[in-house]
C-alpha cells in the first residue's frame, strides 16, 4: 500500500530534487511551463496490434476523427505510431509506416493540430517532420542517435528521449527490474542529451520509458511494483533541468475489466512525482483529475486542534 508515512520518507530522503526548475516544453512556437500546466500527449495507434483497442485507428480517415476528438477533448499534442512497441508482434517496415502515416500527419497539422510521431526509424521521422510533425517520441536506443538527431536539428523539431536501453522499444534482452533505476538513469540521459546537444538538438524533453525492455520473464505484478516506484520518483531526474513524460501504464493485470481507469490513477502517482508530460489513451479523465491535482495542490492542510472540534485549515505556502 502507497502511504503518506512512505510519500513523506521519500521527499525528506531526496529533499533537495524536489524544487528544482525544469525548461519550458518548446513545441513549434508555443512555450509550455509543464509545473504550471501539464502538457497531455493523446494517442492514436495506426498499427492494430496495440492492446488499447480503442486507440486503433483502421485508416487515414479514422485516424483524423480520433486526432480531431483528441484535439477536442484537450489534448496539447497528439502522438500518432504506426508500430505496436510490443515485440511479439509483427514489426512494420519504415516504408510502411510512412504510407500510413504520412497523410495523418498533413491533415492534421493542416487543422492546427499539434503532432507527435512515435518512432525510432529516421526515415519514418525524416518523412512525418517534413509532413507537419513539430515532435518526435524517439523509441530508438544509443546506437540510431547519431542518424536521428541530425533531422530533428534540421526541421527544429523538439524531441522526447525514451529510456531504452536496447536497440529500440521493441528489444527485450536489455535488462530486468532495478531497485532503484533513478541513477542509472540520470547517467544514461546526461550522455543522450549531451549528444543531442553537440548535433544541435536543443528542444527536448525526457520519458524514463517505464516497462520498455522488461521481458517475459518480468511478472506482471513485479513490473506494476516498477512502474508505481518509477512514477513516484520522476522529481529525482529533475536535476537534468529537463521536462519529464510519462506514457501512463494500463496495468490490465490489476485493474481488469476497470483497466480504463488505471491511467488516471497512474497519473495521481506521476503527478506526486512531478511529470510534466502525460501520454495517455484516456484524455478526458487524465486532463479532469491533473485539473483537480491542480485546483487542491496550492491548499496544503493541518490538523487545527486549537478548538474542541477538529477543523482543517490552509498552511500558509513557503
Amino acid at each position: 500500500m502507497i502511504s503518506l508515512a512512505d510519500l513523506v520518507d521519500l521527499a525528506r530522503r531526496y529533499e533537495g530534487d524536489l524544487s528544482l526548475p525544469v525548461d519550458p516544453l518548446r513545441v513549434g512556437d508555443r512555450e509550455i511551463d509543464v509545473d504550471a500546466t501539464p502538457a497531455v500527449m493523446g494517442c492514436i495507434n495506426l498499427s492494430q496490434d496495440s492492446t488499447y483497442r480503442e486507440s486503433v485507428a483502421t485508416s487515414t480517415r479514422s485516424a483524423v476523427r480520433k486526432g480531431r476528438i483528441l484535439a477536442a477533448q484537450g489534448a496539447d499534442i497528439v502522438d500518432i505510431g504506426a508500430e505496436s512497441s510490443n515485440p511479439r508482434t509483427v514489426q512494420v517496415t519504415a516504408r510502411e509506416q510512412i504510407s500510413a502515416l504520412v497523410p495523418v500527419v498533413k491533415e492534421l497539422a493542416e487543422q492546427g493540430i499539434v503532432v507527435s510521431i512515435e518512432t525510432y526509424e529516421p526515415a519514418v521521422a525524416r518523412s512525418c517532420l517534413e509532413a507537419g510533425a513539430l515532435l518526435l517520441n524517439y523509441s530508438g536506443g544509443l546506437a540510431s542517435d547519431g542518424d536521428m538527431f541530425p533531422i530533428v536539428a534540421d526541421r527544429q523539431a523538439t524531441i522526447i528521449l525514451c529510456h531504452v536501453e536496447g536497440k529500440d522499444s521493441r528489444d527485450v534482452s536489455a535488462r530486468g527490474v532495478d531497485e532503484d533505476p533513478v541513477p542509472g538513469m540520470l547517467d544514461y540521459f546526461g550522455r543522450r542529451v549531451e549528444h543531442a546537444r553537440s548535433m544541435g538538438v536543443d528542444r527536448i524533453a525526457i520519458d524514463p520509458g517505464i516497462g520498455f525492455s522488461h521481458g517475459e520473464s518480468v511478472t506482471a505484478d513485479v513490473r506494476i511494483q516498477y512502474q508505481a516506484r518509477a512514477l513516484l520518483n520522476t522529481f529525482r531526474l529533475r536535476r537534468m533541468g529537463l521536462p519529464i513524460c510519462h506514457a501512463l501504464p494500463h496495468a490490465f493485470s490489476l485493474f481488469e475489466d476497470e483497466f480504463r481507469t488505471a491511467e488516471g490513477f497512474f497519473a495521481v502517482l506521476a503527478h506526486l512525482g512531478g511529470t510534466g508530460i502525460y501520454r495517455t489513451h484516456e484524455v478526458p479523465k487524465v486532463r479532469a483529475i491533473l485539473a483537480a491535482l491542480r485546483a487542491l495542490g496550492p491548499q496544503a492542510f493541518s490538523l487545527d486542534k486549537t478548538e474542541s472540534t477538529a477543523r482543517w485549515i490552509p498552511m500558509p505556502e513557503g
